[in-house]
């Protein structure tokens, strides 16, 4: 059993939402209707269901529902979290029927049992098909654990035998960027979690699949600051980080990496404080503006004795 976070402990047995486009009625009737994409996940993919900012990105032209829980397998019987084993991606699929929509996204597999899965593969795509669904999009493994690995072959085997999936390789996207993950090195921190999202949307784009926005936004932030400069171990430290575009108030957050002890991030993207110890420190950085425009900056911050 794959061991949940401390993110994942906050849930219930399963995550399920569904997003609607906000203030749907009569004054977008000529819009075309969004498609519905359902995502089946575990506790890995369920950070998904705790962040609105990596639901704003994956909801992007597509009306979305979401299917995750903690311990989930795909074909055999999940693992217990909270008392409750949650429906296997098998058992899932017939009890929503078509409410699961034409696209479906598959990122299950962590605690599943290596001999089993591309065989349980198949009994999850014969499911989807009598649903109804047209295209699974099934996301690869970390590599983290070498049952992993064959599973990933596993993986690209059936979107060989299975014309309708489409392998969305996480592994390959999320391989030069530990510090996405916590420290098992597969559920997700933030920027993690947004990344996936991120992902997801990127394939669905690939196929054609979301509703283009008849008006898309003009105004994008953009980061101007381009490095940080140099710090001193016990002496104040302050830098104001900039940015250029997007709609006021602007709003900064480190969302990965390190950031040195004593130093703070304030939201209107102040840096001060007395960084306590000497060291190379590491941080992504994220501005977001009023409309949800956003860009995220990776800075290296060095702190001499």
């Amino acid at each position: 059993m794959l061991a949940v976070p401390a993110l994942a402990t906050l849930a219930v047995a399963t995550l399920v939402g569904v997003f609607h486009p906000s203030g749907a009625g009569a004054a977008r009737s000529s819009q075309p209707p969004k498609p519905r994409v359902t995502l089946i996940g575990d506790s890995v993919a369920a950070s998904i269901g705790y962040d609105k900012d990596a639901q704003a990105i994956l909801s992007q032209g597509i009306d979305l529902q979401l299917q995750l829980a903690p311990c989930r397998r795909v074909g055999q019987s999940s693992c217990p979290y909270g008392g409750v084993r949650p429906p296997t991606v098998v058992q899932l699929v017939p009890t929503l029927g078509q409410s699961l929509g034409p696209t479906v996204i598959v990122a299950v597999g962590y605690n599943d049992f290596q001999p089993a899965y591309a065989g349980n593969i198949d009994d999850a795509v014969a499911a989807l098909d009598r649903a109804g669904v047209t295209r699974i999009l099934w996301a690869t493994l970390r590599e983290e654990r070498d049952q992993y690995v064959s599973m990933n072959d596993d993986i690209l085997a059936a979107a060989a035998r299975h014309p309708e999936i489409t392998v969305v390789d996480w592994n390959l996207y999320s391989r030069s960027h530990p510090d996405w993950f916590q420290a098992d090195g597969l559920h997700l921190v933030a920027a993690g979690t947004e990344a996936m999202a991120t992902l997801f949307h990127k394939a669905l784009v690939g196929l054609g699949i979301p509703v283009t926005p008849p008006n898309p936004p003009r105004q994008v932030v953009t980061i101007s600051t381009e490095r940080l400069p140099l710090a001193t171990a016990g002496r104040p430290y302050a830098v104001r980080l900039m940015a250029s575009g997007g709609t006021p108030p602007l709003r900064w957050a480190v969302v990965g990496g390190t950031f040195p002890t004593g130093l703070h991030l304030l939201p209107d993207g102040r840096i001060h404080g007395v960084p306590r110890n000497a060291g190379t420190y590491r941080a992504l950085i994220r501005v977001t503006d009023s409309e949800g425009s956003r860009e995220t900056a990776r800075y290296v911050l060095r702190v001499k004795a």
